[in-house]
């Protein structure tokens, strides 16, 4: 499956908490900026294969003040129009924990 994510956003499946996300591309290189409910803002740097599966590390500011270091690897599949992304991750340091989340492909247009 080759994606090109230059464009898309994202958010938790469901809806979440508020955070949703802004994918850039350019080749292999994929990168975004996310923020909202409890994050305060973060950033996402990573690659892309030819099968859309994205390895990313990330951090982010909670508006607690707290600061979050991770990576994870994220699979795309496809649920009728929209991209799906299964989310393995892994956060680094004091705030050390692993897990997996789901996000959906914003595709309404924000008014």
């Amino acid at each position: 499956m080759s994606i090109d994510y230059d464009g898309r956003r994202f958010r938790a499946l469901g809806g979440g908490d508020g955070v949703s996300s802004a994918y850039c591309q350019r080749g292999d290189l994929v990168w975004a900026v996310f923020e909202g409910g409890h994050v305060r803002r973060g950033t996402i740097t990573g690659t892309c294969d030819e099968h859309g599966v994205l390895r990313l590390a990330y951090t982010m500011v909670l508006t607690s003040g707290e600061v979050i270091a991770g990576s994870s690897i994220n699979t795309p599949r496809r649920l009728g129009d929209a991209l799906v992304l299964r989310e393995v991750w892994q956060r680094y340091g004091e705030h050390a924990a692993t897990g997996v989340s789901y996000l959906e492909e914003v595709t309404e247009v924000a008014r």
